[in-house]
């Protein structure tokens, strides 16, 4: 078997350190490097695998605690400025007078944050305050006419939806007697979840369809349905009025006119931010959860891999003849003498 040195563009020294290469394909030896060659390839393969699903799961809970972390910061904010409001008020009602307008001042300043809930939390708190990360926030809505009675009583008839105009797939829902009301809530929500909305029995018995905030503002303004004229009279396609669910905290309904509406508004601040602090709890603990994952899972698989490497390169080495060659040789790629002397020069 014949050995040839070639050069390396990696900083192997070309004079006696180059990486060794066989030439002679007929010799034993020859049999052995090209196993190893072609076990190489799988080992990279697993390797890289492996890297890809620890970058995937990275990304994913990278994401789920910058969003955590997001919205916590807004939430204290949030409860910040309604403690503020909240000694303003109280001031102002013990005393019947306080810094003029300080009152009004500190409401346009938490009505200003509460609009902007959704793009200060990365879209992950929604207007019930619950955190929805991974997935985005949600706004619940009913559809009028729907009722969970008109639905149970009257003959068969067939709805058809569509959402996005006329051109959209029509998303048809099969009403007859005798349905439950499980039944009914599964067969509108297997019907309008292409369409990106859901639909669950709310506390009342009552139909409550969602769809993600993002989205909500063309529902809303073109989600229509045809019927055989026994829900919906004209039996053509037609809009539907839908009403959003109110949400948790509504400061534009704050008043400050009078000694009464003052004293309304403290106690609405009150109960807001009782809401906030169950809201920061919430994220808290998913914050930790996700937290948590990382510290149990990526850890212990980056160890595995790494436990792999070294003994798979232990096993190898320890090997007389051309695989000994090759690990030790392909580890030593890229280590120069200058490289050495200035590692041995460190102090």
């Amino acid at each position: 078997m014949q050995i040839a040195q070639t050069s390396s563009s990696s900083g192997v020294n070309a004079k006696g350190a180059g990486t060794a290469r066989v030439v002679d394909d007929a010799s034993p030896a020859v049999s052995g490097s090209a196993s190893a060659r072609s076990e190489a390839p799988a080992a990279r393969s697993s390797t890289a695998s492996l890297k890809r699903g620890l970058s995937n799961w990275d990304h994913q809970l990278q994401g789920e605690i910058s969003n955590a972390q997001q919205t916590l910061d807004y939430l204290e904010r949030s409860s910040s400025q309604l403690q503020a409001l909240k000694s303003e008020l109280a001031a102002k009602l013990a005393a019947r007078q306080g810094r003029e307008g300080q009152v009004e001042a500190r409401v346009r300043q938490f009505s200003n944050t509460w609009r902007q809930r959704a793009s200060a939390s990365g879209g992950t708190l929604d207007s019930q305050l619950s955190y929805t990360s991974p997935r985005p926030a949600q706004q619940n809505f009913s559809i009028r006419g729907l009722t969970m009675a008109s639905l149970q009583e009257g003959p068969q008839e067939v709805l058809a939806f569509s959402v996005g105009g006329a051109n959209q797939a029509l998303r048809s829902v099969n009403i007859e007697p005798g349905l439950s009301e499980s039944e009914i809530v599964s067969r509108f929500d297997r019907a309008l979840m292409p369409s990106g909305i859901g639909v669950k029995l709310g506390e009342n018995g009552e139909l409550v369809f969602s769809t993600s905030e993002a989205s909500w503002a063309n529902v809303r303004d073109s989600l229509s349905v045809r019927g055989s004229g026994i829900r919906y009279p004209t039996g053509q396609m037609s809009r539907v009025r839908t009403d959003a669910e109110p949400a948790a905290i509504a400061p534009e309904e704050w008043n400050t006119g009078d000694v009464e509406a003052l004293r309304a508004t403290l106690q609405q601040v009150v109960q807001a931010l009782a809401q906030l602090q169950a809201a920061r709890s919430s994220v808290s603990l998913a914050l930790a959860q996700a937290t948590g994952r990382v510290a149990r899972a990526q850890p212990v698989q980056v160890s595995v891999s790494m436990d792999t490497l070294a003994e798979n390169f232990t096993e190898k080495a320890s090997q007389p003849g051309y695989e000994s060659l090759l690990a030790i040789s392909s580890a030593l790629v890229g280590i120069s003498r200058e490289r050495v002397v200035a590692l041995l020069g460190l102090d």
